[in-house]
């Protein structure tokens, strides 16, 4: 009934030694806690439960708190609940009489991650990778600098977090650039808090390189009639010529301003710095006799010419949900003696509504990616064809409380609003009923009681008109099936991955009640860690990396008494394709007593060298002959491991060697004392003698090389002792010494 898991996989099933019951209820609580940086991803295999049975599906927060993922009212089979951390429990209550229901419930792991960092105001991130070691990279947008950490690192944890803080794009009240050729001033962001007039004052100096000029484009200009004043001078020093001052009136150079020299100086103060104040100048480098390179912010041209000399021709053109304004869409460089455009760059400008057609498009707030301003009334309205509807995917919506934006369904004279939305919201779909839909969006006139918001990025597109959700994609390494012919509500989407693949997100969608999918289509994600192989049974482990990452290496070792059979070792190793697998099968650890190999026995007329009751695999016996006797086989053979043990080869013989025992009697002729000797017979006595002088030095020689020194060792001066080996008891256990029996043999020479 309490029961914690630890494994990578398994099932908690109910009917698996289910508790008695006592005629009371039951309170049975299953926890399944695997890695850190690993998450529980539970599947409902099926669920049959009788009325006051309770079934709840548990998570932890980071600090450890409990908090309910699901419960018995919303499980159906196949679906699937993940944990946010590394922990996760399955609660389970009998009813007051004690009856038990039935279920079944698959867990694995999976990688956890870290959420998916926010984009900075006026600034962008990317991200390689969510998963742990992954790094999310920021930047901001021209003229805005980076307040915090450039680079933040996902660090593993229960549940895995960014290494620092977000940063934050802010433009500065101030500064000084050296060989500037292309970038943008803007007026300080406002601060927040007691600071928040602090910015009153700002100088910025700009110094292009030798011999070129700085254009200055106007690109935003909106100032208090008395409270606010922004200077521009064609240099550094006090007596430079003024090219633009806001506080003498007069028309607003939209065209820009160019300086007589290589320097630029800009002066900007104000009262009150906030969003509805300031400016924007983007400045560029150009070198005589060219015109300065054009820009369009939101937008794109293209050119004759890309060093802009005379007669270059420009056209523009904007991103989508923007319109072109204040200037045309073509200019072109005159004038060869001081060239300069025919007109001014235009404006890529965010509509403040509109009728929109076709199959899909983008409704983007007032003057995106820029503030939107007070008073604003807008109305988007969309058309697609009659067996059409429209799908309305919400990217982002980020408002203030004070103002809001209403989308409604139909016709005008038969409308039915959908949603009205203040403040901020997660991403979110919405669908009409009708080829027509409209969006309306309202802001505050004053603007200064709840502030403003970033704005909102709205996307539309037709789709079919029947009662189904509409269709998923496939996803990569992987594929989908279908529950239903018709994605009618009720349907179900199961999506799989390629072997070598781990699925990250749900991996079946319902078709809900409102004709939109309960989430979003996972991923597959390459697995790039191996499954842990287990323990060996009498033995350690080391592992080179607890994630059982690629590359990680696992050692065994066994316990005394016990020998390894199999490899020491074994590695996680990828492979392309298919799921990381370890290098071989796990080792065993068996008692040195069941694979040693015993004692062969003696040689008849032979001994051994060091003789011991048991050998381990590896050792070797050698054996040695008594003196008269010659070695027939392997004087050495040694213990091969197998199941059982066996020796490399046969025992070798002793075989006696006959010239050892050759006893032949020598016989000496002696002459009679009497004989009388004459000059033939003294000659032949002669002979004879020398003849036995040879015979006796030949067996003294054979004696001495083939019997008295004979040895398959042919160690010099050793005379072996006719006598038995001798057996003595020892207490040691190495090559040397040997513990594992109770008496040990030695050859003791005498």
């Amino acid at each position: 009934c309490m029961v914690n898991f630890s494994d990578p996989e398994g099932y908690i099933d109910s009917s698996d030694d289910p508790p008695l019951s006592d005629g009371s209820s039951l309170h049975c609580t299953y926890t399944v806690t695997v890695y850190t940086g690993y998450g529980v991803e539970l599947q409902v295999k099926s669920v049959n439960l009788s009325e006051g049975e309770l079934l709840s599906i548990r998570g932890a927060d980071e600090q450890g708190a409990l908090m309910v993922l699901a419960n018995h009212t919303l499980l159906v089979e196949g679906q699937v609940i993940r944990s946010p951390t590394n922990t996760l429990s399955v609660y389970y209550r009998s009813t007051p009489e004690g009856n038990m229901g039935i279920f079944q419930l698959h867990y694995q792991i999976f990688r956890l991650s870290c959420s998916l960092p926010k984009r900075p105001h006026f600034g962008e991130v990317s991200v390689l990778d969510l998963l742990p070691g992954g790094v999310a990279r920021f930047h901001c947008h021209m003229g805005y600098h980076l307040q915090g950490e450039s680079q933040l690192t996902c660090l593993n944890a229960s549940l895995p977090v960014w290494s620092s803080k977000l940063p934050t794009c802010r433009a500065l009240c101030g500064g000084t650039v050296k060989n500037a050729t292309v970038g943008r001033v803007l007026s300080p962001s406002p601060h927040h808090g007691p600071n928040a007039t602090q910015d009153r004052s700002c100088s910025w100096s700009l110094e292009a390189p030798k011999d070129q000029r700085l254009h200055l484009h106007l690109e935003r200009l909106v100032l208090g009639p008395t409270d606010s004043r922004l200077v521009l001078w064609s240099g550094l020093d006090a007596g430079s010529i003024v090219l633009f001052d806001s506080g003498h009136g007069g028309q607003i150079p939209f065209e820009g301003v160019i300086s007589e020299g290589p320097a630029v100086r800009i002066q900007f103060i104000t009262d009150q710095p906030n969003h509805n104040t300031g400016f924007n100048i983007r400045y560029e480098a150009f070198e005589r006799g060219h015109c300065y390179e054009p820009y369009l912010q939101n937008g794109n041209f293209t050119t004759t010419d890309p060093l802009y000399g005379v007669g270059a021709v420009v056209q523009f053109s904007c991103n989508p949900g923007h319109a072109l304004e204040q200037g045309p869409p073509v200019i072109e460089c005159i004038s060869a003696r001081d060239p300069y455009w025919n007109d001014t760059e235009p404006l890529c400008k965010a509509q403040c509504g509109g009728d929109l057609s076709g199959p899909g498009g983008v409704i983007l707030s007032p003057n995106w990616p820029e503030w939107y301003g007070e008073g604003e009334d807008c109305s988007w309205k969309i058309h697609v064809d009659e067996d059409k509807r429209v799908l309305l995917d919400v990217q982002l919506l980020n408002i203030s409380d004070s103002d809001m934006v209403t989308i409604t369904d139909g016709e005008e004279l038969a409308t039915r609003i959908l949603g009205r939305y203040v403040g901020g919201s997660s991403p979110f779909k919405l669908f009409s009923t009708t080829p027509d839909l409209t969006v309306t969006f309202h802001s505050d006139p004053a603007g200064l009681v709840f502030g403003k918001g970033e704005g909102f990025i709205i996307n539309y597109m037709e789709v079919s008109r029947n009662d189904s959700c509409p269709d998923l994609p496939e996803i990569q390494n992987g594929w989908k099936t279908t529950s239903h012919i018709a994605l009618v509500r009720g349907a179900r989407i199961t999506y799989q991955c390629d072997p070598g693949y781990d699925l990250v997100g749900q991996d079946t969608l319902t078709c809900q009640l409102d004709l939109s999918w309960s989430s979003l289509p996972p991923f597959c994600e390459k697995i790039m860690y191996c499954s842990d192989p287990g323990h060996v049974e009498h033995s350690t482990r080391s592992l080179s990396d607890p994630k059982l990452l690629v590359g990680t290496v696992i050692q065994y070792s066994c316990n005394p008494g016990f020998v390894l059979q199999g490899g020491a070792t074994i590695t996680c190793y990828g492979r392309e394709p298919g799921t990381p697998v370890w290098t071989s099968g796990l080792p065993h650890c068996v008692s040195e007593d069941s694979v040693s190999c015993e004692n062969p026995g003696l040689p008849d007329n032979g001994y051994q060298i060091l003789s011991k009751r048991l050998y381990l695999p590896g050792e070797s016996l050698t054996f040695v002959c008594y003196q008269g006797y010659e070695l027939i086989g392997e004087a050495a053979i040694k213990c091969i491991l197998g199941n059982p043990s066996f020796w490399s080869g046969p025992l070798p013989l002793c075989r006696a060697n006959p010239e050892c025992f050759d006893n032949h009697a020598l016989e000496v002729a002696e002459a009679t004392a009497g004989s009388t000797l004459d000059g033939g017979t003294i000659a032949l006595a002669v002979f004879i003698l020398v003849l036995l002088l040879s015979v006796l030095l030949g067996g003294a020689y054979v004696y001495v090389t083939r019997c008295r020194y004979h040895s398959n060792l042919r160690l010099p001066l050793i005379y072996p002792h006719p006598y038995r080996q001798i057996t003595v008891e020892t207490e040691f256990d190495n090559p040397l010494y040997e513990t594992a029996g109770e008496t040990r043999e030695y050859e003791v020479s005498i």
